[in-house]
């Protein structure tokens, strides 16, 4: 049996992979670990709880109250909001426990849980480890130490933490946004409201697509992983930019003017300038993963800023930047960590420091980008086979270290298991496309046929 969390809390198919009862158990299982571990010590316990407009996040919702009343824990519903909005009323409201029902940019069918821990950080893997022996162990039969009477969680509504979450994200903003003509793709999921709201308070023209959420349109066809609608809005609207959110709004993507895609590795490194020049780039250094693109290693490099790289998957980021003390890191994805205002990857407060950094030079948003140069990169995901075995393969091994012969210093290869869906994927760079394309097509049916 594998293991249920993954890079990202414990996802799968609603109602089918994820059901009530484990929501519940989950919720039960994590109250007595935190308990156990001394959170809880002294005082009555209260979590924070919120979800996307996911359809299954009403019942997944109502199993997760149910479960944390029912150990003992005081649970505040905050709604509809993003994840990072609820890893913030957790901190700010002095929470024991926050948890947040999506799946981020999965489809509609998906959905998923994801625990912080007080100060609205994500649990150490070794409390989620705690967690799931906990809940796989009273799921076989044992019973619950389950307290009556007063001793049970009370439940109430926490409805002012939009207009709190709101205050915070345009609170921290270096310098208004007066001036700018945004569009924002809000995915129909959790931003769907706030990032509009954080906009216009912070002083954008604010032009809004796919922000009309009915529980079963989320991700489709739309945010971060489809900028189709995002490109053709800012060209029809004479926008200064766009950004596009996932279904939870933890990440952020951008277009210019033009209409081009800015991605992660973009964002990060005009953030990265901007907070240089302000003297807040902690370190000098920025962290980001071995996905980032080769372009801005060498745009970095170019500009006197020293780069980390970790394993892929935010949490590491989130690690790597915590042990150093830096200020800024993230995904070329689009999770973007800003470490002095936010405990994890916030699009909405993305995608307002990258407005505010136009706003502050002046500059189109091209202009800016344009300090790094992306050489190609080719992405594919593999379904349909043992991702468990990417790593100890020798046909693959051999077949990546002849990749690397053929491309050389001017690119490399990356072949990593998905943390949060059951595929492989192939990353390929090199300073041509039509090489990157040919090697990566070659590598993934390697996979296929070594792995399927």
């Amino acid at each position: 049996m594998g293991r249920l969390f993954g890079t990202d809390g414990v996802r799968g198919v609603a109602n089918a992979d994820l059901t009530a009862e484990m929501a519940l158990g989950l919720s039960v299982a994590a109250a007595h670990v935190l308990a156990e571990a001394g959170t809880f010590k002294g005082h009555r316990p209260v979590a924070v709880v919120g979800r996307d407009p996911r359809a299954s996040g009403e019942f997944l919702e109502a199993a997760v109250v149910a479960g944390l009343a029912s150990a003992g824990v005081d649970v505040l519903r905050v709604g509809v909001l993003p994840t990072p909005a609820v890893a913030y009323l957790t901190g700010a409201l002095g929470a024991d426990l926050g948890v947040m029902l999506s799946a981020s940019h999965n489809p509609m069918p998906d959905n998923g849980i994801k625990f912080f821990a007080r100060g609205g950080h994500k649990l150490a893997d070794e409390l989620e480890d705690r967690i799931e022996r906990t809940y796989r162990e009273h799921a076989s039969g044992e019973p619950w130490d389950r307290p009556t009477g007063a001793g049970v969680g009370r439940v109430k509504e926490y409805d002012e933490g939009f207009d709190k979450y709101v205050a915070h994200l345009v609170g921290v903003l270096p310098n208004r946004l007066d001036g700018l003509k945004v569009v924002i793709d809000g995915a129909h999921g959790a931003a769907a409201r706030v990032s509009p709201e954080a906009f216009a308070r912070a002083g954008a023209e604010v032009v809004t697509i796919a922000t009309e959420p009915d529980g079963l349109n989320i991700n489709d066809g739309c945010g971060s992983t489809h900028l189709e609608g995002l490109r053709a809005a800012v060209v029809e609207h004479g926008a200064d930019l766009g950004v596009a959110h996932d279904g939870d709004a933890d990440r952020c993507l951008a277009v210019d003017a033009a209409g081009e895609e800015v991605d992660g590795d973009q964002i990060l490194s005009v953030l990265a300038l901007g907070m240089k020049e302000a003297g807040t780039l902690r370190g000098n250094t920025v962290v980001a993963t071995v996905m980032s693109n080769l372009g801005f290693k060498l745009a970095m490099e170019r500009e006197g800023v020293e780069l980390l790289q970790t394993a892929v998957g935010d949490r590491y980021v989130l690690e790597e930047m915590k042990r150093g003390g830096y200020s800024l890191g993230g995904e070329q994805s689009g999770h973007v960590i800003a470490l002095d205002h936010a405990t994890t990857g916030d699009g909405t407060l993305t995608g307002l420091m990258l407005a505010a950094r136009v706003a502050a030079t002046g500059r189109p948003l091209a202009e800016l980008a344009g300090v790094m140069r992306r050489l190609p990169q080719v992405l594919i995901n593999v379904r349909d086979v043992d991702k468990t075995r990417v790593g100890s393969s020798a046909r693959l091994a051999t077949a990546v270290n002849q990749a690397e012969k053929e491309l050389g210093e001017t690119g490399r290869v990356l072949l990593r298991s998905s943390g949060t869906e059951p595929l492989v994927r192939v990353m390929v760079e090199a300073a041509d496309l039509e090489q990157a394309r040919a090697v990566a097509e070659r590598l993934a049916d390697e996979v296929k046929s070594a792995l399927g």
